[in-house]
């Protein structure tokens, strides 16, 4: 003998639980211009240089200080200072033959704030 019983579970409105909950943080165009600006950071070197101009006892440095300690030609360390510039980190100004670069003021505290959010 098979007794069966079937046993209903009781329904209920998903459809409120559904709705997206999800606030946009970042707008898209503030999301390229960080994305620029990680992806300017995303490399070994430019944190480096980052890090060595940070550091610099005068709060600058000139190319020609940062050839040596990163073991890389002028033209490449060039490349990479110019990115850094590109991405609003760093400041460049010419005197004579050599470019001297600083950091631009609370231009780190944008990605600062992410990972210390994180």
């Amino acid at each position: 003998m098979y007794m069966t019983s079937i046993e209903l579970l009781p329904l209920r409105d998903v459809s409120e639980s559904c709705a997206p909950q999800i606030v946009d943080a970042i707008t898209s165009e503030a999301a390229d211009g960080l994305a620029r600006q990680l992806k300017a950071l995303a490399d070994p070197t430019r944190l480096r240089l980052v890090s060595m101009v940070a550091a610099h006892p005068a709060a600058e440095a000139c190319v020609c200080d940062l050839q040596e300690p990163l073991g890389l030609s002028q033209p490449t360390v060039s490349h990479h200072l110019k990115t850094l510039v590109d991405a609003g980190f760093l400041h460049r100004e010419k005197r004579g033959t050599w470019a001297y670069y600083s950091l631009v003021p609370r231009a780190l505290d944008r990605v600062a704030g992410l990972i210390t959010t994180v």
